[in-house]
């Protein structure tokens, strides 16, 4: 009975938010007085003891709060709530062993200055949802999907999600919940030398900004161009096309091997204008309608961040949702296209002889990892402004999930297309399908061009991928604003919106080499060298840093603090054993299965400045553990025992009430 009723006043079964003792009218006119605090023991043996000691100035109680007296000046405080059990029964409810406080905001001069949290939940599930879903569930996964066995693709995707990605997802939301702080201050918590692995994030989340954006002024471009009476990608009659230029239609009855669809040559002469660069090595100069392209997308992303979450909460409703409602659109409009029926078929038939195949449970990890996004910083940012007790491990589960099903439905508004064009081309499938940028700017572009009410779907695909991309942007920047105005809040904080102006401006002149003619070579990369192989090492030091140095038992239990109910022990399994070997696995085949066809067509300068920039982000880790055994005083092994032993930290919304809520077993 008494493990029952202890569990009963646990976490999820409180929420913190209503513990709001409730004010007689009298309180707010009584005196000055003496707190007295009242501690009752579950053993018969102990009778209640008191502990009388001034009020002072209390530190306000974040989850005491009286709404109404948020803003007003300290309150007279009350006496306690007298015991109402007897000694030998169960501790009350937390709430009644705080004394009645009018919060106020901390500011200065308190430890734990007040964070915004999100208006709504709902908010948060659309801001992970839209960061998780991006133009890689487009152009990526139903590619890889039929290349690796078509529906047989699922088994070992599904397998991955299970023992690898979603059990750092949930990790990394769970993490950020409990310490409510960026990717800097949360590291230094967990492990104190590991802290490099803070600003290592912040630098690949920089690289990311850089060329991400990049494809997203891209997608503009698109955009504007296809407010006119025809789409400038539907005839070869344009100074950009080459006498190689040929028409969808015409394709089935060409005799050379060397034709181009106008999509193709408005994408690479038109938009890019590669054909005026020899290479990495002479990207000319800047394109100034793709540097517009590229402002317009910095203008968005600054006004959706410049608040914080309160600023980002409003985009997602837009960011986040209207990709799913154009997705069904275009799904409906796919499915009813001559050929579509072959082309879903192709998608979804299994092909279980590729399983055996170590490329396709690799491609399947890889997906599944690089789709959920752990290890960028933006779950622990955005997930460190929730409620203390809200149920981060249901929306691990129900945001993964949304995810993956997304990925599965893209398939069918991809494959649709493409069964289409195969039957417009008279050509297999395999033939006219490509991954990666020139699926979206290619081979579907050319397909809308050739149906009816052309300009509305490349209206509404185009905006599509802005949304998609602008979600994605969104979540790798708060990560990096989130983890400095954290970590230097006197620095960054205090004047958010001016930190977050420098910040872009900084990272839009950066960025501005992309858009050169030879721009797109930098964007491949940045995307090769400066996100892929450093995630995965920081994903790996980050699971052996909580699960090792930190403690999984001890990490369970501070999301039982949270939830009010303990992780199972599948999780526990998974945070120790199962899914540091994921990543590194998958870190060791990263670079066994590396693409070497890029890297023989760069130059040795290219190659070495892309292992630069590869190295520029790993080796924060190891800078910072050097730097820390220096300033460190004592002996080496007073060092080292310094160095990883994880700070201690109670979250204010324990520690107020009763340090020991929630350790009970």
């Amino acid at each position: 009975m008494t493990r029952r009723v202890e569990r009963r006043t646990c976490g999820a079964k409180i929420p913190w938010a209503r513990l709001n003792l409730h004010k007689t009218r009298n309180d707010h006119n009584k005196p000055p007085t003496t707190t007295t605090t009242t501690t009752t023991s579950t053993s018969p043996t102990n009778p209640p003891t008191t502990d009388t000691s001034p009020t002072g100035d209390p530190k306000p109680d974040v989850t005491q709060c009286d709404p109404g007296k948020a803003s007003t000046a300290p309150t007279p405080t009350a006496p306690a709530l007298p015991p109402t059990t007897p000694p030998n029964s169960d501790p009350p409810p937390p709430y009644q062993l705080a004394s009645k406080t009018a919060c106020q905001k901390w500011t200065t001069g308190s430890s734990e200055p007040e964070r915004d949290t999100w208006g709504k939940k709902v908010e948060f599930l659309l801001a992970v949802v839209g960061f998780a879903v991006d133009l890689g569930n487009v152009w990526r996964f139903p590619y890889i999907c039929y290349q690796n066995g078509g529906g047989a693709f699922l088994v070992p995707y599904g397998i991955m999600l299970v023992l690898g990605g979603l059990p750092l997802f949930f990790m990394e939301l769970a993490l950020g919940q409990y310490h409510r702080n960026g990717c800097l201050t949360v590291w230094r918590r967990i492990c104190p030398m590991l802290k490099g692995i803070g600003y290592a994030i912040c630098i690949i989340d920089l690289y990311m900004a850089m060329y991400y954006n990049t494809i997203l002024a891209w997608s503009v471009y698109y955009l504007v161009a296809s407010f006119s009476s025809e789409l400038p990608w539907t005839s070869c009659d344009n100074p950009w096309n080459t006498a190689n230029c040929t028409l969808t239609a015409d394709v089935r009855n060409a005799t050379s091997n060397l034709t181009v669809s106008p999509a193709k040559e408005f994408f690479r002469n038109e938009v890019l204008e590669v054909d005026k660069s020899d290479g990495i090595g002479d990207i000319g100069r800047v394109k100034g309608s793709l540097a517009l392209c590229l402002f317009s997308v910095f203008v968005l992303v600054y006004f959706s961040l410049w608040k914080g979450v309160k600023s980002t909460g409003k985009a997602v409703w837009v960011t986040a949702l209207m990709p799913y409602v154009v997705l069904i659109i275009l799904l409906v409009r796919g499915v009813t296209l001559p050929g579509a029926t072959d082309g879903i078929l192709y998608y979804l038939t299994p092909r279980f002889q590729m399983l055996h195949k170590p490329k396709v449970w690799v491609d399947a990890a890889t997906q599944i990892f690089f789709s959920l996004g752990p290890g960028f910083g933006t779950l622990l940012a955005l997930s460190s402004y929730n409620k203390f007790s809200n149920n981060c491990y249901r929306d691990a589960l129900l945001t993964s999930s949304i995810n993956c099903l997304t990925s599965f439905l893209a398939g069918f508004v991809i494959f649709s297309v493409l069964g289409y064009m195969a039957n417009v081309q008279n050509k297999h499938i395999s033939e006219v399908g490509e991954e990666g940028p020139g699926l979206v700017f290619t081979v579907y572009p050319e397909a809308i061009a050739t149906m009816t009410g052309s300009v509305f779907w490349s209206i509404i695909f185009f905006l599509m991928l802005i949304t998609l991309g602008l979600d994605s942007t969104f979540g790798g920047l708060e990560a990096m604003i989130t983890g400095l105005c954290d970590e230097y809040p006197r620095l960054f904080g205090r004047h958010r919106e001016i930190f977050v102006l420098a910040l872009l401006l900084f990272i839009y002149v950066c960025a501005l080499p992309t858009t050169t003619y030879g721009g797109m070579y930098i964007v491949d990369l940045l995307n090769n060298f400066g996100t892929g192989n450093p995630i995965l090492f920081i994903v790996f030091v980050e699971a052996t840093a909580v699960c090792w140095f930190y403690g999984a038992e001890r990490f369970a239990d501070d999301i039982e603090r949270m939830l009010g109910s303990r992780p199972g022990r599948f999780w526990i399994v998974c945070w120790k054993y199962i899914s540091p070997t994921f990543i590194f696995a998958l870190f060791v085949c990263s670079f066994a299965l590396g693409d070497g066809e890029m890297a023989s067509s760069l130059p040795h300068w290219a190659l070495a400045l892309g292992w630069v920039i590869t190295a520029s982000s790993i080796v924060c880790i190891p800078l910072y553990i050097i730097y820390m055994f220096i300033v460190t005083p004592g002996t080496i092994r007073e060092r080292i025992k310094t160095m990883i032993k994880p700070e201690e930290f109670v979250p204010p919304q324990l520690s107020q009430v009763n340090p020991n809520y929630g350790t009970h077993v």
